[in-house]
């Protein structure tokens, strides 16, 4: 099987692996966004083989990406960077807007720091480049729907880097304390910094992947934060984690 999105998703050999739809059951519900409709066919292709994911509609650039997100409602918005008209960045903040319970996956060839950062800041949940597999897609789409963040290896590199960058050059000034958190919550913090999801982490320090969840989410509230992205941006941003 080719392993780039690229290639003709008639390709695929394996059969549709089973996975967990959305809440209660339900399938989870994605929006297809892309200027290639070539590309937009063959990823709806490779999808409707998952069990557990529909793709309910599809886009062309990002200015019919945020009606159409108003339109449906989708769990998740698998979106490009670049488009026509109006670009993912841009439209990924409107869709948070029209349907702020949707989840962003930017699925692009841009591996531009600036992209990446932008996306996170706009709301996004996921970056992913398209050279990944057709696999690794569904696995993503998964994990977000599940509350995780997804970002493709070697941008979360690029992620760090561009946080000590960040960090060096601003002349910071403490208004108020940091919240404090626990050594253990610290612990899940680094790691979910370095892109482990909450399974790996859980592995790495022997508990359950549920009480990793509660971490996260006691992390969040106690940084007042919405996405374990916006939390290591903090942490950094604070000096609670360390970069070297």
């Amino acid at each position: 099987m080719e392993d780039s999105l690229g290639h003709k998703p008639g390709l695929r050999e394996e059969g549709a692996r089973s996975g967990d739809g959305a809440a209660g059951g339900e399938p989870i519900r994605v929006l297809v966004v892309d200027d290639h409709a070539l590309f937009r066919r063959g990823l709806e292709m490779v999808l409707e083989q998952e069990e557990g994911i529909e793709v309910v509609g599809e886009a062309g650039d990002g200015a019919e990406a945020v009606d159409k997100a108003a339109d449906l409602l989708p769990d998740i918005v698998l979106m490009d960077v670049r488009m026509p008209k109006r670009g993912g960045i841009e439209a990924c903040t409107s869709i948070k807007e029209v349907a702020p319970s949707a989840r962003i996956i930017m699925l692009t060839i841009s591996d531009e720091e600036a992209d990446l950062y932008d996306a996170i800041k706009a709301g996004a949940t996921g970056y992913l480049l398209k050279e990944i597999s057709t696999d690794e897609v569904a696995t993503a789409i998964r994990a977000v729907a599940d509350g995780q963040s997804q970002i493709s290896p070697s941008m979360a590199a690029k992620l760090l880097t561009e946080f000590k960058s960040m960090i060096q050059r601003t002349d910071e000034k403490r208004l108020v304390p940091a919240p404090r958190l626990t050594d253990r919550e610290l612990e899940v913090l680094k790691l979910v910094a370095t892109g482990m999801n909450n399974r790996d982490i859980a592995k790495e320090l022997f508990i359950s992947e549920n009480t990793v969840k509660n971490h996260v989410r006691n992390i969040l509230e106690k940084l007042q934060l919405h996405s374990r992205m916006e939390a290591v941006v903090y942490a950094m941003r604070e000096k609670i984690l360390e970069i070297r």
